[in-house]
């Protein structure tokens, strides 16, 4: 009898033996997996960076060449003769109003301001139909960060659309000059060619129709 307790007493210690040894594996991958995520999700050595579309041309968004005159060339238009509206996507009040009133004073012909559809806008995007190519160009050239997004707007209204991004306009003295030669965004395609455009949002068209 002393002997069977005895087997079933080593049995039930070769079991817990072997439960500690499962349960001790288990615990130490965990610990290593929770370890290199923890280094992915924090970028430790560069773990987890990716190419992202702010290292493409126009943040990854296709983008029109600028529109050449009889001369061959692309140029910057006066700023008197672009109208823009600044919509704030984000959740910080009165942003629109501010950026509006600086490119104001960079001679822009501003129109009313207002709030976009979402306030999760992350990058600035500059919005525009195909008869205001290089006026879109005119108004990127003033910020550091924004992409431009050609719709299927037929006037000639810039929309800027603040996000997160935006820090600051462009040092007017580095921003585009009227005449001067636009450099086209890299692997743009031209005007007649960009199809299955965004549809346009609703706004009052510019110039103002008579």
């Amino acid at each position: 009898m002393p002997q069977q307790i005895d087997e079933r007493q080593a049995r039930k210690r070769y079991i817990r033996h072997r439960q500690t040894i499962v349960f001790s594996i288990s615990g130490a991958v965990l610990a290593v997996a929770m370890v290199i995520a923890l280094l992915f999700n924090f970028h430790v050595g560069g773990l987890g960076l990716i190419a992202t579309s702010a290292a493409s041309p126009n943040y990854g968004n296709p983008a029109p060449c600028a529109v050449k005159g009889d001369d061959g060339k692309a140029k910057y238009v006066n700023n008197n003769s672009v109208g823009v509206r600044v919509l704030n996507g984000t959740s910080h009040a009165q942003f629109a109003a501010a950026v509006s009133d600086a490119l104001g004073v960079r001679g822009f012909d501003m129109q009313q301001t207002g709030n976009y559809s979402s306030t999760n806008v992350e990058r600035t995007t500059i919005y525009f139909g195909k008869n205001a190519v290089n006026q879109a160009y005119t108004v990127a050239g003033n910020f550091t960060d924004a992409t431009m997004v050609m719709t299927a707007r037929e006037d000639q209204l810039i929309d800027v659309v603040l996000g997160a991004t935006f820090n600051n306009l462009k040092d007017e003295k580095q921003s585009p000059q009227e005449g001067k030669e636009i450099t086209s965004i890299e692997g743009c395609k031209a005007v007649a060619s960009m199809t299955k455009l965004p549809a346009d949002t609703k706004h009052d068209a510019y110039p103002a129709q008579q």
